[in-house]
């Protein structure tokens, strides 16, 4: 796929730009295509966008910083590999150090190659925030990498007159105020629909460059898995790394989620009590959703900038445009879920065993089935847990940990589903067959509220054209027992 055309329209806009994409969606590969394109390698855009569109009269000095490998596990270790890297464009460049400490050392290249060429330097930075992110579990170090890469970023605003064009990816934004303090000539690119498919694969994308990739293979499905990532552009974008991953394998696996999905963030939805059910729709500020640092990160732009929910929709606010947020697709939904309730239940075997189960009863609409397991599984849930938290908190944790479980599943649920009548808290589309579910507390509705909800507002209407039976299930936690206290089922 051709995003020479995302080049040409950056370089001929504006002079430093910031992208926060997620991990291993083509950032680096676009910086490769930055660094040929400006170092003049014209062969090798024979056929794309840019060819006859672009001065190759005149080759621009390159500097390129990569942290994707970068190691983080101290300063002096950080310090070490960048000095590296230094060392190594030192060498390349043939031009001798100077300073001693990483920014000035890279002050001395800005300054030295353009001195030397008499063209300004192109400067790209890859992953600029990694060294942060992998050791967010120890604040402290986190804190010491970031204000010494503070120091290495103020060089981009010192030496503005000597650069022609700066480009930083990351997955997080950090505040200006921590990491960027002063930094304020960098155009964040992120949310600007013109740039939205600058990474990642489009669905043309797909039918032309991997039109024969895709044979044999359902497209439907294919879509379902792996499409539906948007950053506020018209199109919605293929998660690269799956799409590779699935052509190769020909499997329909959670490729992108279990290559490095941070303990850190399955740690901190715990923590939080973040209900799974309410992560489908959740609603941030443009300016929560680019607020991230160290101590201080709303669920809402961790989930976002690492690349587990991406934007549904955008409202207009009182003050500032707000993002409706979604699981860009199956993968994520289905992983995140699974990871949820490991973290929650602190046994991933056991998850395993209950989902499997789960699968049989609702396959064979065993209802009854589904109350002992429900029952069994919520009477091990710790005695200390309950005495730390309040009914409104084990309520929804009751309901968190079911919806995962179900949504953990191959199969489509829908939270908080809407129809004319309201909305119902949850509805399970699969094996053939229809579920409503209506979760209560049975002190505070009355006993059988919740069945009683379902025909009452005539949820199942809106699936009467399947044509699939449809059942109905009431399921009422009780704040005395701290358990299932009714389970009450029925045909619509």
């Amino acid at each position: 796929m051709d995003k020479t055309a995302f080049a040409l329209q950056l370089f001929n806009e504006g002079k430093s730009y910031f992208l926060s994409r997620p991990r291993r969606f083509g950032k680096s590969l676009f910086l490769s295509t930055l660094v040929e394109l400006f170092s003049g390698s014209r062969e090798l855009f024979e056929g794309l966008y840019v060819h006859d569109r672009w001065d190759w009269s005149t080759r621009w000095p390159v500097l390129r910083l990569d942290f994707a490998d970068a190691r983080s596990a101290d300063l002096d270790v950080l310090r070490e590999d960048l000095g590296d890297q230094l060392g190594t464009l030192e060498r390349v460049t043939d031009l001798k150090r100077h300073a001693k400490g990483e920014p000035g050392r890279l002050r001395d290249l800005i300054l030295g190659l353009h001195q030397r060429t008499a063209q300004r330097v192109v400067l790209l930075i890859d992953e600029y925030d990694k060294p942060i992110l992998d050791v967010l579990g120890h604040p402290e170090i986190a804190r010491a990498n970031r204000a010494y890469l503070r120091s290495l970023y103020a060089v981009i605003k010192s030496c503005d007159a000597h650069l022609r064009f700066c480009f930083l990816t990351g997955v997080s934004k950090f505040s200006k105020v921590s990491l960027f303090s002063g930094l304020n000539n960098l155009r964040d690119i992120t949310l600007t629909p013109a740039y939205s498919a600058i990474c990642g694969f489009t669905e043309r994308d797909l039918d032309t460059v991997f039109g024969a990739e895709l044979e044999g293979l359902d497209r439907e499905r294919v879509r379902k898995w792996y499409n539906g990532y948007s950053w506020g552009g018209t199109e919605r974008v293929y998660n690269p790394f799956d799409a590779l991953l699935l052509f190769a394998e020909r499997r329909f696996k959670s490729w992108w989620f279990e290559t490095g999905t941070p303990t850190f963030l399955i740690e901190t939805l715990v923590e939080r009590q973040v209900q799974t059910a309410e992560l489908q729709g959740m609603l941030a500020s443009e300016r929560l959703l680019s607020t991230f640092d160290v101590g201080s990160i709303s669920t809402e732009a961790l989930l976002f900038q690492s690349g587990y929910l991406t934007l549904a929709a955008r409202e207009e606010g009182d003050n500032s445009d707000e993002y409706r947020l979604r699981f860009p697709n199956h993968e994520v939904r289905m992983s995140l879920h699974r990871s949820v309730v490991d973290g929650l239940v602190g046994n991933p075997s056991e998850r395993e065993k209950i989902s499997r189960q789960l699968r049989k009863l609702l396959q064979a609409a065993d209802l009854d089935g589904l109350e002992v397991l429900l029952r069994s599984h919520f009477a091990k849930i710790p005695y200390q847990w309950h005495t730390a938290n309040p009914i409104r908190h084990y309520e929804g944790y009751y309901a968190s940990v079911f919806c995962s479980y179900l949504s953990g599943l191959d199969q489509a649920v829908v939270v908080e589903d809407s129809s004319s009548q309201g909305r119902v808290d949850m509805t399970v589309l699969g094996y053939g067959r229809v579920y409503l579910f209506e979760f209560k507390v049975v002190e505070q509705s009355g006993a059988g509220a919740a069945l009683k909800q379902l025909r009452a507002r005539g949820y199942a209407d809106k699936y009467r054209h399947l044509g699939q039976p449809i059942h109905l299930v009431g399921v009422e936690f009780s704040e005395a027992t701290r358990n299932l206290e009714r389970f009450d089922t029925g045909l619509a």
